[in-house]
């Protein structure tokens, strides 16, 4: 039986979609007529069946569940945006429709990548929570995985931390500690989370082997680049100031979302790793890696 992946043409999706096929598990990935057609390349040169389809079309979603064995979504609006991408109609209108083709496919499996719960309201949580609570309450057998921070989007030059240069942006005041964990390792703990009875109907928190705090993660990239860094604090204030201004709901949930990155989030990862043995990236594995 044949997995499909949502959001396969994203960084998560695509690296999931290279594990199972790399393990011989058959898969298909759902994709979009206006997705990166060298992405689409990609998956076809390593054996991964096409369907074409969107979150927002529910009869293109049917189809594309139709004989699936499991469904695995990490698709999300606010990396890869196009015309008709919002938070409301793809993380939470087209992910519930896509709860519910798999229902009427009766698929076997769903997993579910989302975030942790965060002290802070904004839209894309408010999607979070719907979605998973409608996952729950589907009948589908599911696993919901709950990613703290992935270190190649927050330590990366989009968010301000621009190793090649020696510098960081730091949101907060940078003391909280916080389980980074690499998006590989996410991907690796999904395609294992599919034939393991222990995480069915279980929601499960994932970070990386450690907590750090930011200005401990910077001075790790300092200790492996060999220099020190120019280190720019965003205040935790001007960050409400953002949630609160803010019009747009994509622009609210990143005030949000780094609001949660400055109270940091700590992942006790033992209990997991006995039911999901997985060898985790560390931060300075990444930083000698970047």
């Amino acid at each position: 039986m044949v997995n499909l992946v949502v959001g396969s043409t994203g960084l998560l999706g695509s690296e999931i979609c290279r594990l199972l096929a790399a393990g011989g598990k058959p898969v298909r990935a759902l994709v979009r007529p206006t997705s990166d057609q060298n992405k689409i390349r990609q998956l076809e040169s390593l054996g991964v069946e096409i369907a074409r389809g969107d979150l927002k079309d529910r009869s293109s979603l049917e189809a594309a569940c139709r004989g699936a064995n499991a469904v695995i979504s990490t698709a999300s609006s606010t990396l890869s945006r196009q015309e008709g991408d919002s938070i409301q109609t793809v993380d939470l209108e087209g992910q519930l429709n896509l709860i519910d083709a798999a229902k009427t496919a009766k698929v076997d499996h769903f997993v579910q990548i989302s975030f942790p719960p965060v002290d802070v309201d904004f839209p894309l949580q408010s999607a979070k929570r719907e979605v998973e609570d409608h996952l729950k309450s589907s009948g589908l057998t599911y696993t919901i995985l709950q990613a703290t921070f992935f270190m190649e989007v927050w330590l990366s030059p989009a968010l301000g931390f621009d190793a090649a240069n020696a510098k960081a942006q730091v949101y907060g005041s940078g003391d909280n500690k916080a389980s980074w964990i690499s998006y590989k390792d996410v991907a690796k703990l999904a395609v294992a989370s599919l034939d393991n009875p222990q995480a069915y109907n279980a929601v499960i928190k994932l970070g990386g082997p450690e907590a750090l705090t930011p200005l401990e993660v910077v001075h790790i990239f300092e200790k492996v680049k060999g220099q020190k860094f120019d280190v720019q604090h965003v205040p935790e204030t001007t960050l409400k100031e953002q949630l609160v201004t803010a019009s747009d709901p994509l622009e609210q949930s990143f005030a949000g979302l780094m609001l949660y990155y400055s109270q940091g989030d700590i992942i006790d990862m033992q209990e997991t790793l006995q039911k999901l043995p997985v060898s985790l990236t560390s931060v300075e594995d990444f930083a000698r890696a970047s």
